[in-house]
């Protein structure tokens, strides 16, 4: 693994070199991801068929020739509002969220329904999607090519084609749901439904829910207060029973896919064939151990085969659908970590294994498409390092790869329609943001925007990004925020902010190490700042992830340790005054280090921890740890109740009362447990707020423990 930047980063920069201005806590929060971040084109893309990319700026379409660059405005605000005032439509306060249509058109919504835009002409709107407000109207999903739209009512699903509305289901409740995302979004399942290519067909989850338990959240804003149940399907419980339906527009009929089983296995992963005629389905066991790739008719719903199958001794975990090369339907590429790293894997359609695309000690994060002609490949991965990402291609016939980003930080590319140009959002350790326009076959970049330090105007401490080994002799990845006015003389307080769990990397080579604006807040208070991603955490290989398996919290805090370790050998920390703090398996690392290795920490924050792994979801939960029936050893071992009396220092634990996500049972339990045990401890709960404190309220939390770290430590 190429660790091509420890030695650069941590060289001292003179980036935002001493200004007097001091940040607030609002600004530091409120402000630390708009105008205190570095600066974004909005909307940015690329418009189809014109050769040129486009962005919003200053209520203005913008767009640029992407051989160089130069830029011109399309059209303004002002300009749509008046078309739009013309079809007796309100006006908007700003550009909207728009797609393409072609080359001068756009289209948008608006308070009547759907509009189009003509650049130089006049606006279209039609009045009113059709659609009932009786319900909330949620996971609206357009056919590309149809324009149909698909959404779920009262639980149930809706097709509006044209004019008319198809109602798909009708016996859709509480306990029977249709439309949405399944499996608590676990699997990179974000939705639920499918459009097939050509926009003829549905396919669709449904979820039948009955088997799993209700669970209370209370909505405190009305009086009295009022119980709203939700189905949440705890680990070592029932779980919910997913089949899959296809809905077709043409014919108005609705097959089910002959998906057989177990009821509780896990449906994954959907993907159409290009002519419409099968459907893909990643099907794992509950165990999470065992999948199978299956092909079915999309016409009878009937099995067709599987095309292979994957098992691991610990887990498998599919997160991504086949992908049908672009000119060769009897083809796919499916990602898989196999070999101990996500890699690319070329299939045919008899499900034997052509050959592997990519290969290497690096992972394979994203696939973004292919170029004009199907020959090649585009995709992000961290082959540079563990913390970079840099825009590659392959060729499928030769295996060539190729990088084809320049800098050394972090890449973000939209890729054109025919793969000839892509987009390219930089940035790095030192780098706030910068966008380049690359051709990928030349690789020549034309530069058409850098943004400026958004905080260089206040006083900043000086970060870092490296790397120390823990005790296996493995790189953790680590950042650093020293003090303003750092004095190397003096001893400093350290706040360490974790998560270290599972689908997470804090420390990245991109703008202040992936750090917060709060964080030069903690250092205009006189705090080091320090992060470690240990192992569990994502993109450094199976092995490096699984190492947690069946005992969450054990590797992590060795290797959390290793962190500590290396902060008392700095001539500048004070030992005795370390301060930990994170939010859900963040809260779950925090507790488990305040009472697990007690006197290490003298102050920890948990916000929304997890306390008992058999209290958590099912799908996530299972994976990591087994059933709690399989692994009592490790549950136990994990169980933080069993810990509340080894607890020393002072400790605040914050929870959002309305959380579906770490219920809220977790630290009600872990606060019974002190009492019984005699136990002080610090407790505050934000009503109305679920699994994270957003909005103008975060200002208020995020104050409330910056003063908790400043009284105590």
């Amino acid at each position: 693994m190429k660790y091509i930047i420890a030695l650069s980063l941590t060289v001292a920069t003179s980036i935002g070199l001493a200004q007097d201005k001091l940040l607030t806590i609002q600004e530091a929060v409120l402000k630390g991801r708009t105008s205190l971040a570095p600066k974004r084109l909005q909307a940015l893309t690329f418009i189809p068929g014109a050769g040129k990319f486009s962005y919003v700026d200053n209520n203005a379409i913008i767009s640029g020739e992407v051989a160089t660059g130069k830029t011109q405005t399309l059209t303004t605000l002002n300009a749509i509002n008046k078309a739009l005032k013309a079809n007796n439509e309100d006006s908007m306060a700003a550009i909207p969220a728009f797609s393409w249509k072609s080359a001068n058109v756009i289209s948008f919504e608006t308070q009547k329904g759907p509009a189009t835009y003509t650049i130089g002409g006049g606006a279209e709107v039609r009045s009113g999607r059709g659609v009932s407000k009786s319900g909330e109207l949620e996971n609206e999903d357009k056919a590309s090519v149809t324009e149909y739209l698909a959404y779920t009512q009262d639980n149930n699903l809706y097709v509006k084609k044209g004019d008319a509305i198809a109602q798909v289901t009708t016996d859709g409740s509480y306990e029977l749901v249709y439309g949405k995302s399944v499996h608590r979004e676990e699997f990179g399942i974000s939705k639920g439904t499918f459009w097939s290519p050509k926009g003829n067909m549905l396919a669709f989850y449904r979820m039948d829910q009955s088997d799993v338990t209700d669970y209370p959240v209370i909505d405190w804003s009305v009086k009295p207060a009022k119980n709203k149940n939700i189905k949440y399907p705890m680990a070592g419980g029932k779980s919910h029973y997913v089949t899959v339906g296809v809905y077709n527009v043409g014919t108005d009929k609705t097959t089910y896919i002959k998906t057989e089983g177990p009821k509780e296995q896990y449906l994954t992963n959907i993907a159409w064939s290009p002519d419409e005629k099968y459907i893909f389905i990643a099907i794992l066991n509950r165990e999470q151990n065992h999948m199978y790739l299956n092909q079915y008719d999309a016409a009878t719903g009937a099995f067709v085969k599987t095309l292979f199958e994957e098992q691991d001794e610990k887990y498998v975990e599919p997160l991504h659908p086949v992908l049908f090369l672009k000119n060769n339907p009897a083809q796919f590429i499916w990602q898989s970590r196999r070999d101990g790293y996500n890699h690319l894997y070329l299939y045919g359609m008899d499900g034997k294994l052509v050959k592997q695309l990519t290969k290497g000690t690096w992972e394979v994060k994203d696939v973004n498409g292919f170029d004009e002609k199907g020959d090649r490949v585009f995709f992000h991965a961290n082959e540079q390092s563990p913390v970079n990402q840099d825009f590659y291609s392959v060729t499928i016939k030769s295996g060539e790869l190729k990088r084809l980003t320049y800098g050394n930080g972090y890449h973000t590319a939209i890729l054109d329609e025919k793969g000839n140009y892509f987009i390219d959002s930089y940035t790095s350790c030192y780098t706030p943001r910068e966008y380049n326009i690359i051709n990928t076959t030349s690789k020549k970049a034309v530069n058409i925007f850098k943004a400026e330090n958004p905080i260089k105007d206040y006083k900043l401490g000086k970060w870092s990004l490296f790397t120390i080994k823990n005790a296996d002799g493995t790189d953790l990845w680590c950042r650093l925020f020293k003090p303003t006015n750092f004095d190397s003389t003096k001893k400093y307080p350290v706040l360490v902010y974790l998560y270290n769990g599972p689908h997470s990397q804090l420390v990245t080579n991109s703008w202040m190490a992936g750090g917060e604006v709060w964080y030069q807040y903690m250092a205009e208070k006189g705090f080091i700042v320090f992060t470690l991603d240990g192992r569990g955490t994502s993109f450094r290989g199976k092995a490096f992830e699984q190492a947690t398996h069946r005992h969450l919290g054990d590797k992590e805090m060795e290797d959390q340790l290793k962190g500590v370790d290396y902060l008392k050998s700095l001539p500048y920390v004070d030992a005795n005054r370390i301060g930990v703090h994170g939010w859900s398996f963040g809260g779950f690392m925090t507790t488990s280090l305040m009472t697990r290795h007690p006197g290490v920490y003298k102050v920890g924050v948990a916000g929304g921890p997890v306390i008992d792994w058999s209290y958590y979801e099912i799908m996530y939960t299972e994976r990591y740890m087994d059933s709690p029936l399989e692994n009592k050893e490790g549950y136990d071992k994990n169980n933080l109740l069993n810990y509340t009396d080894k607890l020393k220092g002072k400790f605040l634990m914050i929870h959002g009362a309305q959380d579906d996500v770490v219920v809220w049972q977790h630290s009600m339990m872990y606060q019974k447990k002190a009492v019984d045990k005699g136990i002080q401890m610090d407790y505050y709960v934000y009503p109305g707020h679920f699994h994270n404190v957003i909005g103008k309220d975060r200002a208020h939390l995020m104050e409330k423990i910056t003063n908790y770290f400043i009284e105590n430590l």
